[in-house]
């Protein structure tokens, strides 16, 4: 990767072949056999660049290959920093992060909003152009990697949203700092180190909240000993997670249709006749009428019963969400307490 963008000139590919995919990121072969690991280090080859703590101009990567893949972080934490009016959205991007910073329909026209890229320490990228994946078509073991990562992404964005939107910003911060445990976090002797130095502004950008308010939020908690900052500026979680609230937020499921369809508009049809209305006998109407009666009573009967077998399946879906969710949080509970018997042995 040169200074001015991803291309290299031919005779310098040539000359630098590159260094080795997975011997950057090993984790990325976790799931070939040793034969196919042994193909793929000698063929997947590619170009490392690096820069120091510090903004990052990415934006000058926009007229770069759309069909390059993307960069794929080595080393590092990088900061995007999603600017919208007057307030700023960070998420926060380690090793094993695919970033893109050029799109095929560029920026949005609607909404205007501004990315910028700023390294919280010294950052290695790993460009994955076009030649690159096309080698690595070979390897299905390792796009499912990739895919996994991106979608480990989408969650970790999701929890963040979650995140703040809590009531407090006190539980916001204790929720933040235990969801980047989760990734950074270190058992130490006196509690979890969260080892990234994080002002008190770059918190308030990623819980949503004022630093004024993150501020005073910090040191209740640094009170109370759940949270405190330590001599280097990285953080130590000492107190517990959050714990889970016993009236569960409702799901309200979508009553109205998403995209409402347009309109129909009714077909032209020809003029219609006239028509003659022949009085019926009395005996005729009566029949008429309950016949009319028992359809209707036979199409509610049909209602009721697919209305019950819906209730039936989603009762089923209910239950097995359930068992989900029980087997997710007994997991939870055994890792934290897993960390808390190291913490305890250290």
């Amino acid at each position: 990767m040169t200074a001015t963008g991803v291309e290299a000139p031919q005779d310098e590919r040539v000359a630098r072949p590159g260094r080795s995919l997975l011997a950057l990121d090993p984790e990325l072969g976790q799931l070939l056999s040793p034969e196919r690991r042994a193909a793929a280090e000698r063929e997947l080859r590619t170009r490392v660049t690096s820069f120091p703590v510090g903004e990052w101009d990415g934006g000058r990567l926009s007229d770069a290959d759309p069909a390059h893949l993307g960069l794929l972080l080595i080393d590092g934490v990088l900061a995007r920093e999603v600017v919208l009016s007057d307030t700023v959205s960070t998420e926060l991007l380690g090793p094993g992060d695919i970033v893109r910073p050029w799109h095929l329909e560029g920026p949005p026209e609607l909404l205007p909003v501004s990315v910028r890229w700023n390294a919280l320490a010294q950052v290695r990228l790993a460009l994955v152009d076009r030649r690159l994946a096309t080698v690595l078509g070979r390897y299905p073991e390792i796009w499912a990697v990739l895919v996994d990562r991106l979608s480990e992404r989408a969650q970790r964005l999701a929890i963040t949203q979650a995140i703040s939107q809590l009531n407090r910003v006190d539980r916001r911060l204790l929720a933040l700092f235990w969801h980047l445990a989760e990734r950074w976090g270190r058992v130490s002797r006196d509690g979890i180190a969260v080892p990234l130095a994080l002002s008190h502004r770059l918190i308030g950008e990623l819980v949503g909240a004022r630093r004024p308010t993150v501020s005073t939020a910090l040191a209740e908690l640094a009170r109370t000993g759940q949270l405190v900052r330590r001599d280097d500026g990285t953080w130590l979680l000492t107190g517990q997670p959050l714990s889970e609230s016993a009236n569960p937020a409702e799901v309200v499921r979508q009553r109205r249709r998403l995209m409402p369809a347009a309109a129909e508009k009714p077909a032209a049809t020809a003029p219609a006749e006239p028509v003659v209305v022949v009085p019926a006998p009395a005996e005729l109407t009566v029949d008429r009428r309950l016949a009319d009666l028992r359809a209707s009573i036979a199409a509610a009967r049909e209602e009721s019963e697919r209305r019950r077998e819906e209730l039936t399946a989603l009762r089923a879906e209910l239950s097995i969400l359930r068992d989900r969710t029980l087997e997710q949080r007994a997991e939870r509970a055994r890792r934290l307490q897993a960390l808390r018997d190291a913490a305890r042995r250290r």
